[in-house]
Formats: structure tokens, sequence, C-alpha cells
């Protein structure tokens, strides 16, 4: 039994065993970025940690360690935040999780809170199985939270009680509801934000006040600790079993490709 699922925490024979019993890794990411008076702005960082190690204990697998740093430029007009370029964290990405594979990790499941990060993760992942042999899932853990805990929190708001619930989950120290101030308008945050969700129509903004004059809305005053664990709990229960599931149909599907090949190879050798 793995005394912790942290890679960095454990030692050498401990990973090399653990990656022979299940060759699973998990890399959480997120970003530093302004979250406001009463969140720190490693919220997003801090959200994909807690609910990678929770999914790591379900899937008995490894948490990787991550750069906090993500893609977030539409933030920089505030302090407090450091973004990347999108080739910077594609690269890192990509050589943390090729580091794994020469080790023996077979599947990665990357945990992600942060949108902004989203088209740079989808490059990394097909890089990693095309060019690595690597199984890839993204799962986008904030919409889940969105799904889950949408209709209760008022949806997926910069800021707001979503966020907040994620943090009081795994740092309570940090979240300040009682420097709550400022919040933007709703009704506007929603309607931009819903906009730039759609499948359809995706409009790259400059400026997060574009969405949030004040760099955040929503509405956290009614966030609690023992919410923010049950929803942490619920997210990593349903990603544990929706990931595993997705998992078992690619290892039948990239099998059944595998065996395509080699019955081609067999018959040109005929």
């Amino acid at each position: 039994m793995l005394p912790t699922r942290h890679f960095i925490d454990l030692t050498q024979p401990e990973i090399a065993q653990q990656l022979k019993k299940n060759p699973l890794v998990i890399l959480p990411a997120g970003s530093v970025e302004q979250h406001g008076p009463h969140l720190p702005t490693g919220t997003d960082i801090y959200a994909s940690q807690a609910i990678g190690h929770a999914v790591a204990e379900r899937m008995d697998g490894l948490l990787l360690p991550a750069t906090p740093f993500g893609v977030t430029p539409m933030h920089m007009p505030f302090e407090g935040t450091i973004t990347l370029s999108t080739d910077t964290f594609q690269r890192v990405v990509t050589e943390t999780c090729v580091s794994t594979a020469r080790h023996g990790a077979k599947r990665l499941l990357i945990i992600n809170w942060h949108e902004g990060n989203i088209p740079s993760l989808a490059i990394a992942s097909e890089a990693l199985h095309r060019e690595h042999g690597m199984t890839v899932l993204t799962v986008q853990a904030c919409y889940v939270a969105a799904e889950l805990y949408g209709s209760d929190c008022g949806g997926l708001t910069h800021g707001g009680e979503i966020e907040a619930l994620a943090v009081l989950a795994c740092r309570p120290d940090l979240v300040h509801l009682d420097r709550i101030d400022y919040s933007s308008d709703h009704s506007h945050g929603r309607k931009w934000d819903k906009l730039r969700r759609t499948h359809s129509y995706q409009p790259v903004l400059t400026d997060i006040r574009t969405i949030a004059p004040t760099g955040w809305y929503g509405a956290p005053e009614h966030a609690t600790l023992d919410k923010g664990l049950r929803m942490l709990n619920d997210i990593a229960d349903t990603i544990a079993k929706e990931a595993t599931e997705i998992f078992r149909l690619l290892d039948d599907a990239q099998g059944g490709t595998a065996e395509i090949k080699h019955l081609k190879v067999a018959i040109g050798a005929e």
C-alpha cells in the first residue's frame, strides 16, 4: 500500500513498483491568476491538485507534480497573474509526461481547472498519444463541477461559489469570505461566459474585464467547508467512474487497432 499518491513524495522503488502494478499517472493543470479579494491566485491549481489526488486514490494512480502556471494572458491586467506562452506550456506538459512514459507509464489522465489551458492541452495530448504511445484522457474538471453543482451555485463563475468551494476543500485557510467585495454584474458576466463556452462560436477575448470589469463575479458568500468537501468527493467519484470506463473503451479500441496492424503485417509477409 502506497503511503501517498504524490509522485514527488515517493521513493524510486515505490514508483517503479506502482507503475508495474498500474501504469496510470494523473497530471493536474491550472493557473496562477487573480481571483478577486477573497480567493488565492493559485485557486485553479489548488482545485486541480485536490481533485487529482482524490481521483488517484480512487483509480490507484500516481499524482504528478505540475507547474502551477497556465496560459492566462486574459488576466494579465490584474496583479497576481503569471502566464506562460502556449508553446512553453505545451512543452512543460509534454516533457513531464514523456519522462513518465519512459519509466513505464501508459495511461495519462489530465485534470484541468483552467479554460485557457484547453487548446494547449489538446495539442500536447495528441503528441503524447501519437508520438509517445500514451493512452490519454483530459477531463475539464471545472466543467464537471459546473454540471454537478452549477444549478446550486449560480453556475461556473470566476471567483464565485464553485471556485470558493474547491479551495475550501483543500486550503480553507486561504479563503477569505469576509473580504468579498465589488463583484461585477452577474448577468453581464454570465452572458459573456455563455458566449465563450458555446460549441459553435468561440471569441478570443483580450481582457477579463470584458466579462467582469472588477476581475471577478459571482456569489461565493454561501460557500462552506462541508459543502466544499462534498463537492470534491462528488467530482472525484464522477471522474473516477467515467475515466475508468473511457480508458476501458480506449484499450479495447486501441487493442483492436493493434490487431488490425498485426494482421496487415502478417498478410503482407505472405
